[in-house]
Parts: C-alpha cells; structure tokens; sequence
C-alpha cells in the first residue's frame, strides 16, 4: 500500500498505477486533517486505483474563499504531478472525480470554475446550514454582543448560485438514511433548475459520520474497535464512488 505523502494542504495518495483521480474535501473539522479522519473511506479509493489529493482546512465564515484557496491548491498539485500520474492529466477524459462530504460538497459547488475542471461530483451528505444552526453559541451571543454574521455564501445565496453559475452536469448525491443533518434534497432541487441536469440522488444505510467514522475509531482505539457494519458500509460506498459516473 502507498503512503500518504503532504504537499502543502493537500495529503497525496497515489496507487502503484493509477486509473484515476479523486480530489477530496471533507467536512467542518474532520477536514484538518483528513488522511486521518477520512483514511479508511480514502485508503479504500486507492485500492480500486484511484489516486487521492485531500484539501486540510479548518472551517472559517468566508467559505466562498475557502473554495477559492481548496481549487488553487488542487490545480497546482496537478501541475506539478507525483511520479507515476503523469498520464492521468493527459486530456479532458481525464479530469479529476471530486468528492465531497458535508461543507466540503458546499466547497466543491464553489469552486472558481464552477466545476467546469471535474469529470464529476460525488456529494456526501451535503449540507448547507446557516451559521447560527452550525455553531450553536453564535446564536445564542450574536444578539448579546450586538452582531450578526453569517456564512458567505449565506444557504440561500449558495443554493442560488448552484442554480444559475455551476456547469458540472454529473453528479451523485449520497444521503445516508440515518443523517439528520443531510440537505441532498434541497442540493438535488437546485441543481435540477439547470437544462441538461444529470444529478441523481442514492440513499444508502448509514448516518452523517458514515464516511468518516471507522477510521477515526480505528486511529483512537486500535484494531479491536473497528466495527465490521461501518467497513462494510464503507467498501459499499467506495464501490459507488469509483464507479461513478459510467455505474449508478
């Protein structure tokens, strides 16, 4: 197995061959460091011959710029290609998979070329709250210190310019039947307003931290936490990442 490799805000994994490319931006604070909060779903991508670029970021209220700074950082990484991938950035039928999971779905949406650059999106449990229902104390001290804020895009904006700027015609939205934070739904909406829309919706078992969660258990607790239900769920979700867009 290949080992993770930083290059700058990004952590690289790259198979012996590669038959592709998955650039990856997880979800609020998962995503700082995402070769460890997300290894098991990633890890298993590799193996079917995928290679692995995963933004680290920790969450901000401009996520517009955090967008910005994730798609500069995949673009340079693919001009200045790891041994081995070169061929991977051979022509068009070549763009990277993105792949998103919760914030990092919004981040992906956002991205400068307004997905012009991808082969496809996969969205994982996307959601799109407003700052005060993701941070709690916001709502609660916002009004005592005499402020407002809110994320920029706020939801609705962010949902709006889904509808009228984003070019990407493929994508797979995932909601895991147990995520009481999915929004895929209201995502799916907005990207059906476009003409030539592609997107489709799967519903799969599982909840909000299905894509992360057994390699966190793994990397606090050791090998004799790991939950076989979770690896399963997660081999099953790498089966329909790798093969999308070609299989539902």
């Amino acid at each position: 197995m290949s080992r993770w490799q930083q290059q700058g805000s990004l952590w690289c994994l790259t198979p012996p061959q590669p038959r592709g490319l998955v650039e990856f931006i997880g979800g609020s604070y998962l995503a700082a460091s995402p070769q460890l909060s997300y290894r098991r779903l990633l890890e298993a991508l590799s193996r079917r011959g995928l290679a692995i670029r995963a933004f680290s970021y920790v969450p901000g209220f401009d996520h517009q710029d955090q967008a910005n700074g994730a798609w500069k950082a995949f673009r340079r990484a693919r001009e200045v290609m790891p041994l081995g991938t070169q061929a991977l950035e051979a022509g068009p039928e070549r763009k990277a998979l993105r792949l998103g999971h919760s914030l990092g779905c919004k981040l992906h949406l956002l991205a400068p070329d307004n997905g012009r650059g991808s082969s496809a999106l996969v969205s994982l449990s996307f959601n799109n709250f407003s700052a005060d229902r993701s941070i709690p104390l916001l709502a609660e001290l916002a009004p005592r210190l005499g402020f407002s804020s809110e994320f920029s895009p706020s939801p609705s904006e962010t949902l709006r310019l889904v509808a009228s700027s984003y070019r990407q015609p493929s994508n797979l939205l995932i909601r895991f039947r147990s995520d009481q934070l999915d929004q895929s739904a209201r995502l799916l909406a907005a990207l059906q307003q476009r003409a030539g829309d592609q997107s489709q919706l799967l519903e799969l078992p599982g909840d909000h931290l299905t894509p992360a969660s057994a390699g966190l258990r793994q990397n606090v607790l050791g090998a004799w936490a790991d939950d076989p239900k979770r690896h399963q769920q997660l081999e099953q979700l790498a089966d329909r990442i790798s093969g999308w867009p070609t299989s539902p």
